[in-house]
């Protein structure tokens, strides 16, 4: 695989940026006709690298892209799984370059979604033609790619439960993810889960002046702040009743072995350039990210914000609240004890309303089957050492999906490291991160 690589890395190079050029943002309803340009890109890429066949099929929101290669039915087959939708760019001021324009600089592909997730799938693809082009691929091979997962794959298990038979396979695999080091090698065994929800806070029935309302009426932003402070107790713990019901408590063999992964504090505070860490007494940084939920506030807006002063008490106050869970936790049993906690805490002057958005449930695989062994082996010799099991703190919440309607189990080879900044300005993908890639994919076919 590596020739095939350097005989063909400018060809992959101009084929990536061909994708990382469409700005696929799932979000925006001014990217719908990208959304579809960017799927028929995919289907000819597909093609080209040499499925049998390979078209894009509508949903009830942005389309799938579905290819397939049968060797023979009596083979295993693999399911990869990927996603071709981005994030939106904001802030755009921050970015060095042109987030739909990618750059090599250092020994990394900037763009928007260099990482996240077009050049991890990429990576697919090319594995996929160099072991079509060598003669070498033992199973049936299929690819199911979609255009919404940055929004919470709202169509795709309706249409995978239609489609189910299509679909059928031996294990998902999917590059989606991060390891921990270009040192040291990974494999994501288990994600968490997701409820994701919009909260608003209404005050008085219009804007008023702060001046002649201040101090005799309750200020929704004010209000917003105390009741989202009250989620948390001084020790880490989320305060809404029933949230901690269905979480599984890891043994201390186990919690032993997921420290085997390495990790450096200061390191990562240097990174991140904060004095110190924050979070759930009794766990370590890693384990407060793998193992354990978490509730963030991913935005709060209300009143004035433009330039220069406005004396304005606001009618209404607006935040968006994230929940990572861990498997065994229901997002909709989550966001139902959310919804009902949090209109329960707010004070009579206000009126609450929770809209829930997208989410989903975590899931753990095992880290003794043939699938995991055969990414093991392939990733020690990409990498030279063994790979490290790990759990992950973000969340595919389709995954819990498939695995559910599909019945078979995803395995994770990510490849993407933090210091690619996925969703934030410049947002890159390491080249030696995305050759390794390929050869590691190459490989897992040869053992699996």
């Amino acid at each position: 695989m590596k020739q095939y690589i350097e005989t063909n890395k400018e060809r992959f190079l101009e084929e990536l940026f061909s994708l990382l050029r469409i700005p696929s943002v799932s979000s925006l309803e001014q990217h719908k006709p990208d959304m579809k340009r960017c799927a028929e890109r995919l289907v000819e890429l597909l093609m080209e690298a040499g499925a049998d066949e390979a078209a894009v099929y509508p949903t009830t929101g942005h389309p799938v892209v579905f290819g397939q290669k049968l060797v023979d039915p009596s083979l295993p087959t693999v399911l990869v799984y990927g996603h071709y939708d981005v994030q939106p760019v904001d802030p755009i001021e921050l970015w060095h370059s042109d987030p739909f324009e990618p750059e090599i600089r250092d020994g990394a592909i900037y763009a928007r979604g260099a990482n996240d997730d077009k050049g991890q799938l990429f990576m697919h693809i090319k594995a996929f033609e160099f072991m079509v082009h060598q003669g070498a691929l033992k199973h049936n091979v299929k690819f199911i790619l979609e255009g919404e997962e940055e929004i919470g794959s709202p169509s795709l298990a309706a249409w995978a439960k239609e489609n189910k038979e299509r679909l059928a396979a031996d294990i998902i695999l999917v590059s989606d993810t991060t390891m921990i080091s270009e040192s040291v090698p990974s494999i994501n065994c288990g994600m968490r889960g997701l409820s994701y929800v919009e909260v608003k806070v209404t005050g008085p029935n219009k804007d008023l002046h702060s001046g002649h309302y201040g101090g005799a009426v309750a200020n929704p932003i004010n209000v917003l702040c105390d009741m989202i402070s009250s989620l948390i107790d001084k020790d880490g713990h989320i305060t809404v009743k029933g949230f901690y019901d269905d979480v599984v408590e890891l043994s201390a063999e186990d919690r032993a072995k997921l420290s085997r992964a390495p990790f450096d504090l200061e390191e990562y505070k240097e990174f991140l350039d904060i004095k110190e860490v924050k979070g759930e007494a009794g766990y370590t940084s890693l384990e407060r990210t793998g193992i354990r939920p978490c509730l963030d506030v991913n935005g709060i807006w209300g009143g004035y914000t433009g330039e220069g002063a406005k004396t304005v008490l606001p009618s209404v106050a607006h935040a968006k609240i994230s929940m990572r869970l861990v498997p065994n936790q229901d997002s909709e049993t989550i966001t139902r004890l959310f919804e009902e906690h949090f209109k329960a805490i707010a004070p009579d002057y206000v009126k609450v309303e929770v809209t829930p958005h997208h989410g989903g449930n975590g899931f753990l695989i095992p880290i003794s089957s043939p699938a995991y062994k055969a990414a093991e082996k392939a990733m020690t010799e990409v990498y030279g050492i063994e790979p490290v099991p790990s759990r992950g703190g973000g969340s595919i919440p389709i995954l819990a999906d498939l695995q559910r309607i599909l019945e078979i189990d995803p395995l994770l080879m990510g490849f993407g490291l933090e210091r690619d900044t996925i969703h934030s300005p410049n947002e890159s993908y390491l080249l030696k991160q995305l050759y390794a890639g390929m050869e590691a994919i190459a490989l897992f076919y040869r053992y699996y």
